[in-house]
């Protein structure tokens, strides 16, 4: 006999269901407690942070599973996985499980890159994107690593060989293949190049630098010829994401650097701290984004002709037929991870913007280093809708920073989590952050962004002031002088380097050892990978030919006997003496 109350029951099932479903999409899932005072980041208001994992060693870029594990992507790991996998198994937000992974070899500190799409992990090192499949409920991938490119040109390790990836919902991967140059100067002289010198005109390295290229993923083992150049005029590339509102590719790229020391008649150290503009570029296929002949002044809001091409600054020339970025930040802020944000947790005004995670400046001497917090462009419908905002400031730990030391923290990757909680890692020590709304996303307005416009007005956002602000003010002893000018843009005034790029100069043999050997060192300019106190570097030093004998034993003498150093000086006669030998 049939149950008479079955079409009865079957409609209670239904609607059960139905308001089960309705209450899990309206009512925010339960989130973690925050941290105390948010571990000292400056938020809009209704945001928190708590610290997922800290001291997991430098990371970059980061990726979150659906189930909520986080990947990270380590430079130089030593020995132990250049992969971090990290688990909260007690929802508390914090990682109880942090394990090493991935047995390949980093090269330099240019490693980055951390992604997972279409089941996969994706990540890279400096010349090699690589991937694993992803095993559901696994931590850490057992599945063959796979080679998905390989950058195989004869020059090996170079400035800005990033290899991040983003990928479109057509099968392709986008994969930026940076500039060896700093504006394509003749690389007999170095990459740096040498005061007054010019660029190659056309500048061969758009062959095959200097761009965004596209692959098709239908196959492994790919190198640059399977590909087809996308965009040009791009000199370097650390943050990039897909934007699957309007379906294009967007980036934003590193500005070159040395306005004032290579052109010291024509642009003022101000003028060399604060451009050129750091660009955020939606890029078209077939786009030219004018890299190395212009460059985007964002206090013009223009284009203008590159100094290594004939500019001054004003000139315009064939800058005009290049396409400008959506918009422009201040120089220098080096711009290394992009995400556009597509979850339910933040207010609406976030949904579909851009965060962009603001490593900080190294290069600004004399004035103070700026950067070192995430941003924030409002988009709708597609496009921009706003100007740039503060969203996360205070990694740091202080406003003022001179040295990039004097940073406690470095924001580096972002990533999204399958809650809409947003990640980001920082490069000094491994710390990650979760950052979570847990405020009334009806009343969120101009009240709880009007705090985060004043951090504009903090040392480490605002553009300095070209006399109060100078460093440099007075008169200094001529070594001092040499060294600020020329050395303190990558070793820093405190001599401490740039964390995991650019070596310090404090008690270590290769400043007050030999004195031939480091003679050669800042004449013939230095490559490949080198230890300094523990520490493996592999950068390059661009050669310093162009300073006088007199100029390179009073900087080695400074250098030598500041810094912690007590070593003899160096004269002038020992430096004409090695350069003789050189120029045999």
């Amino acid at each position: 006999m049939k149950n008479s109350n079955q079409p009865l029951i079957t409609i209670f099932i239904f609607i059960s269901f139905f308001c089960f479903q309705l209450i899990s999409c309206t009512t925010p899932l339960e989130l973690p407690e925050t941290d105390p005072n948010n571990d000292g980041l400056i938020l809009p208001g209704g945001f928190g942070a708590l610290v997922v994992v800290d001291s997991i060693g430098k990371a970059r870029h980061l990726a979150v599973n659906n189930n909520g594990d986080i990947y990270v992507k380590l430079s130089y790991a030593k020995g132990k996985g250049s992969n971090v996998a990290l688990r909260d198994t007690t929802g508390d937000g914090k990682a109880d499980i942090v394990t090493h992974f991935g047995d390949y070899k980093d090269e330099g500190s240019l490693a980055n890159g951390m992604r997972i799409h279409d089941g996969y992990l994706y990540y890279s090192a400096a010349r090699v994107v690589y991937r694993n499949k992803l095993v559901p409920d696994k931590l850490v991938p057992d599945s063959p690593m796979e080679i998905i490119l390989t950058d195989d040109h004869e020059h090996g390790i170079h400035w800005h060989i990033t290899k991040p990836m983003s990928f479109d919902e057509e099968g392709y991967m986008y994969v930026p293949f940076g500039s060896p140059s700093n504006a394509c100067q003749d690389m007999a002289n170095k990459p740096g190049g040498i005061p007054g010198s010019t660029g190659l005109d056309p500048c061969p390295e758009l062959i095959e630098h200097g761009g965004v290229w596209r692959f098709k993923m239908d196959k492994l083992n790919m190198t640059q010829k399977d590909g087809e150049l996308y965009a040009t005029g791009i000199r370097s590339v650390v943050a990039m994401d897909y934007n699957k509102e309007d379906k294009n590719l967007y980036l934003v790229m590193h500005g070159r650097d040395n306005l004032h020391l290579l052109y010291p008649e024509t642009f003022s150290p101000w003028e060399s701290a604060v451009l050129p503009s750091e660009e955020f570029i939606r890029v078209e296929e077939g786009g030219d984004y004018g890299w190395p002949y212009c460059y985007y002044d964002q206090i013009k809001g223009k284009k203008v002709l590159a100094p290594e091409y004939g500019g001054d600054g004003e000139i315009i020339g064939r800058c005009a037929d290049m396409d400008d970025p959506v918009m422009g930040f201040p120089g220098h802020w080096a711009p290394n991870d992009l995400l556009f944000y597509t979850g339910d947790q933040f207010p609406d005004r976030y949904k579909n913007g851009a965060f962009i995670a603001f490593h900080g400046s190294t290069n600004r001497s004399p004035y103070q280093q700026s950067g070192y917090f995430v941003a924030f462009v409002p988009f709708k419908n597609g496009q921009a809708s706003g100007e740039w905002e503060v969203f996360a400031n205070g990694f740091a730990g202080k406003e003022l920073i001179v040295n990039t030391s004097d940073a406690e923290f470095r924001p580096m990757g972002l990533a999204q989590g399958p809650d809409g909680s947003l990640y980001v890692s920082d490069s000094r020590k491994g710390k990650i952050w979760r950052i979570l709304y847990k405020g009334d996303k009806a009343s969120f307005g101009e009240d709880e962004l009007a705090k985060m416009e004043e951090q504009k007005l903090v040392a480490n956002i605002r553009n300095p002031h070209p006399e109060e602000d100078n460093q440099d003010k007075g008169q200094l002893p001529e070594g001092k002088k040499v060294y600020n000018t020329y050395c303190s843009p990558c070793h820093q005034r405190d001599g401490n380097g740039a964390t995991g790029r650019i070596p310090g100069l404090r008690q270590t043999d290769w400043v007050t050892g030999n004195k031939d050997k480091l003679i050669n060192i800042v004449l013939q300019g230095l490559d490949g990978e080198i230890e300094v106190n523990g520490e493996l570097y592999d950068n390059v030093m661009p050669a310093h030919q162009f300073l006088s004998d007199e100029q390179i034993s009073e900087v080695l003498t400074f250098i030598r006997q500041n810094f912690d150093n007590k070593a003899s000086a160096v004269s002038k006669d020992e430096v004409a003496d090695i350069r003789a030998k050189i120029s045999k």
